[in-house]
């Protein structure tokens, strides 16, 4: 096997500001796993169905699509610290909008909420990628992307443990049945109390970022440029389109992140429905999941030293496949194992379909991180297209052969990728 290359992550200069920008992975990591623990908390508190608790992440996802393209048209007119400050300040104010939403205990307005939160969250990746990669030498640039991104799920890890001490832990004993016998003040008092508890915890996250948005406004970040507006969108456009690696890196995204997110969404439910769990001990076992997804991470950052991402990428994605199998057609102990597992599987992929796919792009990199973000829009699309299979079979188990069949799409991307490792650098280039 190739050796990659052993250049520094970064250097002196940049230490600060890359651990600075290095905890905004972890903060982003934290909204996204708390808002998997809401479809579990919401189709409790309203008696919805799993389709019904899917928009959940429409909303979020979604918002990742609509605002990744516009954020680097900004990101490109100015600079990437602008784009982070934007894009923390809009993650503040979705987290505040879910005191409104709260009081009018609007279903549809804790989505707005949402989608704003994560309307800035997708400004903040936009940004924060490839500045992460550009902070260092080209030839470290997919290693110090993992190394950022190994945060993230520390973040994960925190935000499944405020949604379950905070939020899940609050929620009334009472089942659908027994809430459809209570008179409407009785729901309604339950539902409140339910709601407020949503709505205390996003609060006061979105205090915390407030206090973050400050310190990074403060602080001198350097300045890495493409050269401004000096190229068209059209012709980047057109160079990004035209390069066969990083077409196929967006597609990957898009299918990973839609196999991620619907592991997740549905791994309490899973739970709950094999050991026979309420919502709180069931994530228990999606905190299990985030837990080695992040040592996972730091595990495979290390064995990219020594074996190249991408076929590393590969064989993980062949053994999330195999697992998912057994999640599928296995039950009890051991299919809510395997389903813990296939997050140590995915813990790589999606920074390194990242940084695979900005291979050589230069003055399209963050026009390129714009529709690498915007393939986020997976998360939004499979997680509902799961939920149809769940409802509409009327198995949770049959719904993860959606996310198998994404992983068949990983593990293609890696092979490519391995295979035309040296003619990438001429696709980009447009040759």
């Amino acid at each position: 096997m190739n050796n990659p290359s052993k250049a520094a992550l970064v250097s002196k200069a940049t230490l600060w500001p890359f651990i600075l920008l290095t905890s905004l992975f972890l903060l982003w990591g934290l909204a996204n796993n708390m808002t998997d623990t809401l479809l579990a908390a919401f189709k409790k508190i309203l008696s919805m169905t799993d389709t019904q608790t899917s928009l959940i992440q429409l909303a979020f996802y979604g918002a990742y699509f609509c605002l990744a393209l516009p954020a680097a048209i900004y990101i490109k007119k100015y600079t990437y610290k602008s784009g982070v400050l934007l894009g923390l300040g809009l993650f503040a104010v979705g987290g505040l909008l879910f005191y409104p939403a709260s009081i009018m205990m609007s279903y549809g307005f804790f989505l707005f909420a949402l989608y704003v939160l994560a309307g800035g969250l997708s400004i903040l990746e936009t940004s924060a990628n490839p500045y992460i990669m550009v902070m260092g030498p080209e030839a470290s640039a997919t290693r110090r992307l993992n190394l950022a991104q190994s945060f993230n799920p520390v973040g994960s890890i925190i935000g499944v443990l405020l949604s379950k001490l905070f939020i899940l832990s609050q929620l009334n004993v009472a089942e659908a049945d027994e809430r459809s016998k209570m008179t409407v003040e009785q729901l309604q008092q339950v539902r409140q109390a339910e709601l407020d508890a949503v709505m205390s915890t996003y609060v006061g996250v979105a205090l915390f970022l407030v206090l973050m948005w400050i310190l990074i406004k403060f602080t001198k970040m350097p300045t890495a440029s493409e050269g401004g507006l000096q190229d068209s969108l059209g012709n980047g456009l057109k160079r990004l389109l035209g390069n066969k690696n990083y077409v196929f890196g967006v597609l990957a995204q898009f299918f990973y992140v839609g196999a991620q997110i619907g592991i997740w969404s549905y791994t309490i439910r899973y739970v709950m429905m094999e050991l026979d769990m309420n919502e709180s001990d069931a994530s228990d076992y999606y905190l299990a999941a985030i837990i080695l997804f992040t040592v996972s991470r730091f595990l495979f950052t290390a064995l990219m030293k020594f074996v190249r991402p991408s076929l590393l990428m590969a064989i993980s994605a062949m053994g999330a496949i195999g697992l998912t199998m057994v999640v599928i057609f296995g039950s009890g102990l051991v299919g809510s194992v395997a389903l813990v597992c296939i997050s140590g599987c995915m813990s790589l992929m999606f920074p390194t379909i990242y940084g695979l796919a900005a291979e050589g792009l230069g003055d399209d990199t963050k026009l390129g991180g714009s529709g690498l973000i915007m393939a986020i829009l997976g998360g939004a699309l499979f997680p509902f297209i799961q939920g149809l299979v769940s409802d509409g079979l009327d198995s949770i188990h049959l719904s993860f052969f959606v996310p198998a069949a994404c992983y068949l799409v990983v593990v293609a991307y890696g092979l490519y990728h391995y295979k035309h490792k040296k003619e990438i650098p001429a696709m980009a280039a447009g040759d």
